[in-house]
């Protein structure tokens, strides 16, 4: 016997969506990001965030009511670099954001070999979107999803020719957000594929005590600086005030071999319990079989973690490749890639999120 579907609080009282929530699009008119084409998608559940459609249809800012929940840099969101692939000249455009897209060939430090050179975190995070469409909810009808779909480019003559397309999706009331991925080699050759999710947390969010949850192990990366923090002796799962030693360039980063659940799933994210307010972002293992913990408690403005689920650590194509995981997708091939993020407020929800994901 079906149940019955509870009737929405605003039945017979609002006709317009954009009264609880929906999807505004608009073009920036002043600043570094003059004439970028942006959308701010508010879920009516607290959870409101922007998407920026001419840089790879990442997330920069979030917010949960008055709670920002990502970290963002000095220079904020800036115009579009094609052309930024040398070197770290991705630093001069890197938001930090919810989510920022590395890829779609390499994810890592710059590198120069017999296979060509390639910059900091690749291009995809500077690849301007194709809009193929914008859902919005409709009460009339009682639909309450939304979403964007568009495809970005990342090609070049002779190749590489990669093509992501990518939707953000949500329902109207539930504090979530949905990224599905698809990749494929739209070219005629094999190509090499990283992607990496670059989630970057800040205040309040990230704060002293705040927690950072994962099941599973963690090895330095194994740096010097690394393993000031990722060692036994530290509580590197905790986070920490502002640090001297981080400072200018200084830095930590850890990667995780997540352990999913029965169904394959991975679940991570972060717990303020001052806050009383958590996020939880579950992907696919098989997808994504590699998450980094990057760690960056710099003075003045420069504080902020991060959860970076990818295809590799970010070690480049040139050690994935020595490795032999360097994934290659054959002309014509796709890989899908899925994440969901969610604010969590209600105990319940915490205290499971806390033991899907906790130690």
């Amino acid at each position: 016997m079906a149940t019955k579907k509870a009737t929405p609080a605003w039945q017979d009282k609002v006709i317009n969506h954009t009264q609880i929530g929906g999807i505004e699009t608009s073009v920036l008119d002043n600043g570094p990001g003059r004439g970028t084409r942006i959308a701010w998608v508010n879920t009516g559940s607290g959870l409101r965030y922007r998407v920026v459609l001419d840089r790879g249809l990442d997330i920069v800012d979030a917010f949960h009511n008055q709670h920002s929940l990502a970290w963002l840099s000095h220079g904020g969101v800036t115009a579009v670099r094609p052309d930024a692939n040398k070197g770290i000249e991705w630093l001069w455009t890197f938001a930090g954001g919810l989510l920022t897209t590395c890829g779609l060939t390499h994810a890592g430090g710059p590198e120069n070999d017999q296979f060509g050179e390639r910059g900091l975190h690749g291009r995809a995070s500077n690849l301007a979107a194709q809009l193929e469409s914008i859902s919005q909810p409709n009460l009339a009808t009682g639909q309450k999803d939304m979403s964007i779909t568009a495809v970005m480019k990342e090609s070049r003559v002779f190749g590489p020719n990669l093509e992501l397309r990518r939707t953000i999706s949500g329902t109207l009331g539930e504090p979530t957000i949905r990224v599905h991925d698809v990749v494929t080699n739209v070219g005629n050759s094999r190509t090499p594929h990283m992607i990496l999710y670059h989630m970057n947390y800040g205040w309040p969010l990230v704060d002293e005590g705040t927690r950072i949850v994962w099941k599973g192990e963690c090895k330095s990366r194994g740096l010097d600086m690394d393993n000031v923090i990722f060692n036994e002796k530290h509580d590197f799962r905790t986070c920490q005030g502002p640090v001297e030693h981080h400072r200018g360039t200084g830095e930590a980063c850890g990667f995780i071999d997540v352990e999913p659940d029965s169904d394959g799933l991975c679940t991570v994210g972060l717990y303020n319990e001052k806050l009383g307010l958590a996020v939880a972002t579950r992907y696919k293992k098989k997808q994504l079989p590699s998450l980094a913990n990057w760690q960056h408690w710099g003075p003045a403005g420069e504080y902020v973690t991060g959860l970076e689920p990818g295809t590799n650590p970010p070690i480049g194509q040139g050690k994935a490749r020595e490795l032999k995981q360097l994934i290659h997708l054959d002309p014509g091939k796709s890989r899908t890639y899925d994440l969901e993020i969610s604010v969590l407020t209600e105990e319940q929800d915490i205290r499971r999120f806390l033991k899907v994901a906790g130690r």
